[in-house]
């Protein structure tokens, strides 16, 4: 069994069974008992001390009624027909102590007598041809999970997680361990009753205290929760433990009357602690980030975020988190983080309904839903299946929840423009209203696929390309970051915001945290930082604007990406690789002559992709590619001709002919032939085919150069033609500034390639 007796009672000894120590043994029965002797300590216990703070029992007041059960007495009288709740607000703190004392003892006493009913039950079962109905047997499992679901068993559990004294929390813990493997073979349905517990343990207990300078730390009833959770997994610790409670070193042994093994299992142990642990340090965070959660809305929701995965094997706070991070999605106007939260919803009840098969669903939809939301898992887990069996997550687990947040996160997306998300959403609602002949609902949702690809298609067709969000790299560098020092996230903004606005949106919510020791800077460039060598006393933000990597995206390409987004239909925007230039010197400059100006470009992948269930991302690895000089030179030449090339190629019309926009391409023509501003190509010519520095250039090299130029010639000479069939009376001067602009380039191109004159 899992426990022997629960109480933290000032007046007496809970009553126990004798013989239902059979299974523990009577030395496990003997620390059992002891443990309950403990009396309630006074606020400011030390670290042995009771966990959560009590009223001292032993103050006296004028007013305290002579015992609890006048006092109740009194309270009944004077309140005929009021609640039990407004009974128990009308007593005295330290009756009212009293009464939540003698409450847990009675939980623990009547715990203590199931416990042995059930005991008895299944020995003498054991003994009969009963012992192969497994299904029969199964009450057993049913009585003995929902007594520690109870409310009034919660105190029965809290015993466990918060003891009088650390070591008999932790030696608790294990024995708790230790038995879920004679009843349930697996620590499954334990976690959950565990992470349901501790869930309702900090909904009520301050894990933060107030310092002296008015901000908040961990609490040390929290700390301690934290100990004891941590060396509930200590192997190399438990057999001290064992012997200074009085109990043997093969106390936790567990065999099965059908295997010689021992059954224990430190790693099983080790996930619980892990999963406990994971639950309080999301609490913690949260409570935390109260004062500032208005303020920092990034790291509000990933507050939220961590919670919603440090209760994901329990359906019904899982998705309660989710909602909550939903909300604050949608009051940062982050419609497409939103959508994700109510696409993760609708997965955590889609793969419920496919694992039982209860829906009209099946893996294959599960596995389109991860296309949009990667966190939905293909499979329920164990943990979340032995939550519905308590009752936590059957409510919400139904098709017509699943479609509810599926319409929402439709909506949402809609929002944000993300056409294609909306399109793979309503593919998952369709067969919903197909299975019921929904037809009205059925011609709306067509109707709404119509006007989905309809917009998908103008995004696709539009010249000017179409923009989702902007990405910024940011890094952190100061001791007063805390856990984000030295490191570094890809935030996802709105379209509209630019850099300047993320710099005043970021200062404005860490200059709030310095204090007179530190001062904030950010770093204007994106140079590499060298964390060891910044200001002490000093935080510093270095921002930086990063562009989406395509999944065919050549990124040893020399060519500059100001076109490189502007190509190609608009796909699902699922991006996890960004990508920045920085132009630098080999003596330290930024800037230099061109045949001094190198470039890096930096390559980040970051975990998981956007959109995502949170505004940013952690960056997990970058690297850096250098292009040289001459390299440098030749990418922009060929930028220049790949903007040309597609002007002539892409369809522009509404009819799907081949006939580029006039205007279009007479921008980008002046900005190519005109006199006045080719120097761009001439400058490279001159700092690279002529002099000294011509003969630093590789054979190979120089003939990409040179070819890079002849092709960006030949181009500007077919798009000059294809301006004179476009063009009327009004633009015949603009075509022959433009006729004499090339040919004065093409001069003076000669003087460094003769051989242009005979290619053109």
């Amino acid at each position: 069994m899992l426990v022997g007796s629960s109480s933290r009672s000032p007046v007496g000894d809970v009553p126990s069974s004798p013989k239902y120590s059979d299974r523990l043994s009577p030395a496990i029965n003997h620390y059992l008992t002891e443990a309950s002797r403990q009396e309630v300590r006074p606020p400011g216990t030390p670290e042995n001390g009771y966990l959560w703070q009590r009223v001292n029992s032993q103050l006296s007041s004028p007013s305290q009624p002579y015992s609890l059960r006048e006092a109740l007495a009194q309270a009944q009288s004077s309140r005929i027909g009021a609640s039990s709740q407004a009974l128990r607000e009308s007593l005295h703190p330290i009756l009212r102590q009293k009464l939540e004392l003698w409450e847990e003892n009675l939980s623990a006493a009547v715990s203590l007598q199931v416990l042995e009913i059930t005991e008895k039950f299944s020995t003498t079962g054991s003994s009969h041809s009963i012992a192969t109905d497994y299904g029969k047997l199964d009450c057993i499992t049913t009585i003995f999970t929902k007594l520690l679901l109870t409310k009034s068993a919660f105190g029965f559990l809290e015993s466990f997680v918060c003891c009088v004294q650390q070591k008999r929390a932790v030696i608790g813990l294990q024995i708790l361990v230790r038995s879920s493997f004679s009843f349930f073979m697996q620590t499954a349905r334990l976690k959950v009753m565990l992470i349901i517990t501790l869930s309702e343990l900090l909904s009520d207990v301050q894990v933060t205290q107030m310092k002296s300078d008015g901000t908040l730390e961990e609490s040390g009833e929290a700390r301690r929760l934290r100990r004891s959770l941590e060396e509930m997994a200590d192997e190399s610790q438990s057999h001290k433990l064992l012997r200074e409670c009085g109990l043997p070193e093969n106390a936790l042994t567990e065999v099965s009357e059908t295997s010689a093994e021992n059954q224990w299992s430190w790693s099983e142990v080790k996930y619980l602690s892990d999963s406990l642990l994971l639950a309080l340090d999301a609490s913690l965070e949260h409570a935390l980030l109260t004062p500032v959660m208005n303020m920092d809305r990034y790291a509000a929701a990933e507050s939220f975020y961590k919670l919603a995965m440090a209760f994901a094997p329990v359906p019904d706070l899982h998705i309660m988190w989710l909602l909550h991070l939903c909300d604050a999605h949608q009051e940062m106007q982050s419609w497409a983080e939103a959508a994700q939260c109510a696409v993760a919803v609708a997965g955590v009840v889609m793969q419920a309904l496919v694992s039982r098969n209860d829906g009209v669903w099946s893996r294959d939809h599960v596995t389109a839903l991860r296309k949009i939301c990667p966190m939905v898992s293909n499979e329920i887990t164990s943990e979340a299946s032995a939550a519905e069996v308590e009752g936590y997550g059957a409510s919400k687990l139904t098709v017509d929840s699943a479609v509810k947040y599926l319409q929402l996160a439709n909506k949402l997306f809609s929002q944000a423009e993300l056409y294609h998300f909306c399109a793979s959403i309503l593919e998952l609602v369709i067969p919903v209203y197909k299975s019921r002949r929904a037809y009205e609902q059925l011609a709306k949702c067509h109707t709404m696929l119509t006007n989905i690809y309809e917009s998908i298609l103008e995004q696709e067709s539009s010249p000017i390309p179409f923009t989702d969000a902007t990405y910024y790299r940011v890094g952190f560098y100061g001791e007063r970051f805390g856990k984000l020092d030295r490191k570094e996230y890809v935030y996802r903004e709105p379209r509209d915001v630019r850099l300047g606005d993320i710099m005043e949106k970021l200062s404005h919510i860490y200059e709030s945290r310095m204090d007179a020791n530190h001062t904030l800077h950010i770093i204007p460039d994106s140079r590499q930082v060298k964390a060891d060598e910044l200001q002490p006393g000093v935080c510093y933000l270095q921002i930086t604007a990063v562009d989406p990597v395509m999944e065919d995206e050549d990124l040893g390409s020399r060519r500059e990406r100001i076109f490189s987004l502007s190509t190609g239909s608009v796909r699902a925007r699922v991006f996890d690789r960004f990508l920045f230039d920085t132009p630098f010197t080999k003596n330290g400059k930024t800037q230099g002559g061109l045949e001094d100006q190198w470039k890096r470009r930096t390559v980040l992948q970051t975990e998981g992709s956007f959109p995502a269930l949170v505004n940013r991302l952690f960056v997990i690895k970058s690297e850096s590619l250098e292009f040289s000089p001459v390299e440098n030179a030749i990418g922009m030449i060929e930028t220049r001709t790949a903007a040309l090339r597609n002007e002539l190629e892409e369809p522009r019309s509404s009819e799907g002919d081949q006939l580029p926009r006039l205007q279009s391409l007479q921008r980008i023509l002046q900005g190519s032939v005109a006199v006045q501003v080719n120097s761009g190509v001439l400058s490279v010519c001159t700092a690279f085919l002529s002099g000294e520095p011509a003969t630093r250039l590789r054979s190979q090299e120089l003939q990409q150069l040179i070819a890079a130029l002849l092709e960006f010639m030949a181009v500007c000479k077919r798009a000059i033609r294809v301006h004179f069939r476009l063009i009327g009376e009004e633009d015949q001067e603009f075509h022959t500034q433009l006729v004499n602009g090339f040919q004065s380039l093409t001069a003076e191109l000669s003087h460094y390639i003769p051989a242009i004159l005979s290619e053109l």
